[in-house]
């Protein structure tokens, strides 16, 4: 039951640039990490996920503008997002995987569980 404290969003012009960062309670190695976004009246869309095993994956939507990294040794997970849209105009969550299948605060999503969350932090763009 470790936590995720998400810090880096706010409020940037289109086109602009910012640095979500995911700092984990406890060893990430092991896991599998991902950033989501999910606003009011939109449906939950993974924005990245970072392997254990190592690689990344990206929906098309972000491809080529957001990069997420993972440091096992600081167990953090971060976002760098560039070339900002409105679109991007989001809550974003970050989330960690478990094998333990029986959790209900779990989720699939590309054939994994994520059952940890963080509180969601905003992301602003403006035209």
């Amino acid at each position: 039951q470790g936590q995720l404290l998400e810090s880096g969003g706010g409020s940037v012009q289109a086109g602009g640039s910012l640095r979500l960062s995911c700092a984990s309670s406890e060893s990430i190695d092991s896991r599998n990490m991902a950033w989501f976004r999910q606003g009011l009246g939109r449906k939950r869309e993974m924005v990245g996920l970072a392997y254990r095993v190592g690689g990344t994956y990206y929906p098309e939507s972000v491809e080529g503008r957001f990069t997420i990294s993972r440091d096992n040794e600081k167990n953090t997970v971060d976002l760098q997002m560039d070339s900002l849209k409105p679109e991007d105009t989001d809550t974003y969550y970050c989330a960690a995987d478990s094998t333990d299948y029986g959790d209900a605060r779990g989720t699939w999503w590309r054939g994994f569980y994520w059952t940890t969350w963080g509180q969601g932090t905003q992301v602003t763009v403006s035209s």
